[in-house]
């Protein structure tokens, strides 16, 4: 029995073909909580993911890390079960659960056969509406934060990334990693978990998808169990945040082969009537692997092996994020291969070629999110996150495609600002000091 369930789970992924139509139900339970839903009954599977708005930003001062370790014990036992007895009741089920924090969110992730449904659906409720946090669980699972966040500190990936973020955002939650410190860390308190879950797991920010074998009659009702008890509403979201990022570089001494370099300034907003001609334009700029900065930084002068750059659309912040490691001895140079880019950008912008490529590749890929129940469901998250329509699915390319060169240069000249790239550089890189 237990093969043939493992065995429906690996064909999820052939519920719902790339290239099928993705119909999206809008549906709204008797005790008004809303999801969508893609109903696919070829295969007794269905996934559903919840996200609750406010994430590790909800940390509340001198507690940074606890939402963090929280969704990290939030699987270790609940009700008269202790985390070995959840475990066995989960997997007699076949069924998973997925627990992860974000800045702005955090998520439940589940698959379940529509057999186990009731069963599966009444084991998750308990993990959310009583989880024990068992004081034995929390110091475990605080262990393995206090490993990562020891490993971070000797990361110069993280040592940079941390160094960046906070500088763009000060004490902000933006500004400092989630996992906390090991003095923050070390006095959170099992009773500091349960004002966590609270604080951010409420009806009013919760946002559902469902992909599978479930009508929207069940899945309303199927919402209603599951969530109908939460706290009706949480504490104020972070105020919004505009990064101090006003150029230069910041180096960072430290001893390795290779330094580790993060750049960036303000970025837009998803909400902006301009996000996707802005995407388009990190496309060309960051995003492929034949990339202006690829090209320029890697083919042409062989100075790292990749470097990318990405909008980081925060729910109160925007940024345009770029990475890359190079020898100490070449860094100074690569660096200054970046900042040459940007000002051509900005100066002479992107050309038709450029765009029509970056088209082609954005529209042709766009099919392959849609590759099983569970990607379907936190893309159907993702959109209602960001203030999509159920119509985005079917209209996406076509916005793609209508985006001119006139645009999209119009947006670079508005958006990348030479003056203000910033710099963090973690190394010994040769020629560069903090300026």
């Amino acid at each position: 029995m237990k093969s043939v369930l493992s065995a429906l789970i690996a064909l999820v992924f052939l519920s719902i073909p790339a290239q099928a139509a993705v119909d999206v139900q809008e549906v709204t339970s008797p005790g008004g909580i809303e999801a969508w839903l893609v109903e696919e009954h070829s295969i007794p599977f269905t996934a559903l993911e919840i996200r609750f708005a406010g994430g590790t930003a909800l940390d509340r001062p001198g507690k940074r890390g606890e939402v963090n370790l929280m969704m990290a014990t939030l699987e270790e036992g609940a009700g008269d079960m202790d985390a070995q007895a959840f475990a066995k009741a989960r997997d007699a089920l076949a069924a998973s659960f997925s627990f992860d924090a974000n800045t702005d969110s955090v998520s439940i992730s589940t698959r379940f056969l529509t057999e186990n449904r009731d069963e599966a659906m009444a084991l998750l409720r308990q993990a959310i509406m009583d989880p024990r946090f068992d004081q034995q669980a929390v110091d475990r699972v605080r262990g393995q934060v206090n490993s990562i966040i020891r490993s971070e500190a000797t990361d110069p990936g993280d040592i940079a990334a941390d160094t960046f973020y906070n500088m763009a955002f000060g004490d902000h939650p933006y500004g400092t990693n989630s996992n906390g410190t090991l003095e923050s860390v070390a006095g959170l308190t099992r009773e500091d978990m349960f004002e966590a879950k609270a604080r951010t797991m409420t009806r009013d920010r919760v946002l559902v998808g469902a992909v599978g074998d479930i009508t929207a009659d069940e899945l309303a009702a199927l919402l209603d169990d599951l969530l109908g008890d939460l706290p009706t509403g949480g504490p104020d979201l972070p105020e919004r945040v505009e990064p101090t990022l006003d150029g230069g570089i910041t180096v960072i001494p430290y001893e390795t082969p290779q330094s580790v370099v993060y750049f960036g300034h303000k970025g837009i907003a998803r909400d902006d009537p301009d996000f996707i001609t802005a995407y388009i334009a990190n496309e060309i700029v960051g995003g492929q692997s034949d990339s202006r900065l690829m090209e320029e930084v890697r083919e042409k002068r062989g100075l790292t092996y990749g470097i990318g750059a990405y909008l980081v659309p925060y729910d109160h912040a925007e940024l345009i994020v770029g990475q890359f490691s190079s020898g100490n001895g070449a860094v100074s140079e690569a660096v200054q291969v970046v900042k040459d880019e940007w000002a051509k950008l900005a100066a002479d912008g992107l050309t038709e070629e450029e765009l029509d490529k970056a088209k082609t590749y954005l529209t042709g890929a766009y099919a392959l999110r849609f590759d099983g129940n569970g990607p379907i469901a936190r893309i159907l998250v993702g959109m209602q996150a960001q203030g999509l329509s159920p119509d985005y699915i079917a209209t996406r390319n076509d916005m793609v495609n209508a985006v001119t060169l006139d645009e999209v240069n119009r947006v670079i000249r508005d958006l990348y600002d030479p003056e203000n790239l910033t710099f963090v550089v973690v190394g010994q890189p040769e020629g560069l000091e903090t300026n």
